[in-house]
């Protein structure tokens, strides 16, 4: 049986929507660092400890285990613009987008797009193919704003949660 081509596994995964998150962190420098993933799941709940898989050669990841330590920035839906941003690479992402590093974060906060932070040491870290899976250890949990809608990422778009619990489609963001 064939593992399919890397096309039928971009399909396979595009039919999964998922949270988008940006992952940042600060270098040895105190440069900061981040990058947009939607490879985000729960491990455990006792020690509370998440799990985000990065690319192999990305700064950010180099940052990340060089601090051991990152902050997961869980996106709302009027984030879209900064996840675009984050997933470019654009070296001045960081001039481009309102952020801070409070005391005892683990990388910067992006306090006007992410809803939610999760602070997080890392505890072990996995070459698997062209990716690191992290697991986290998470040492707080910070609540931005009231925002709870999450920006969503399948079918390679984004999208939106439904404003009423009886909505049954998706209302797409193209």
């Amino acid at each position: 049986m064939s593992p399919g081509s890397p096309a039928d596994f971009r399909a396979l995964m595009a039919g999964f929507p998922t949270g988008v998150t940006v992952v940042t962190t600060t270098g040895t420098g105190g440069d900061p660092w981040g990058m947009t993933l939607t490879s985000l799941c729960s491990v455990s709940m006792e020690p509370p400890v998440l799990l985000v898989c990065m690319r192999r050669g990305s700064p950010t990841l180099d940052a990340v285990l060089a601090r051991r330590s990152f902050a997961v920035n869980l996106l709302h839906r009027r984030a879209r613009a900064t996840a675009e941003l984050f997933a470019s690479g654009a070296p001045d992402r960081f001039d481009r987008v309102a952020w801070q590093t409070p005391d005892g974060a683990r990388g910067p906060h992006l306090t006007d797009a992410a809803h939610t932070v999760a602070d997080c040491a890392v505890s072990t870290d996995q070459v698997v193919g062209d990716h690191v899976v992290i697991m986290g250890r998470v040492t707080r949990v910070t609540r931005l704003v009231e925002e709870r809608h999450p920006l969503l990422y399948g079918l390679r778009r984004f999208a939106t949660w439904p404003d009423s619990d009886d909505q049954l489609s998706y209302d797409f963001i193209s």
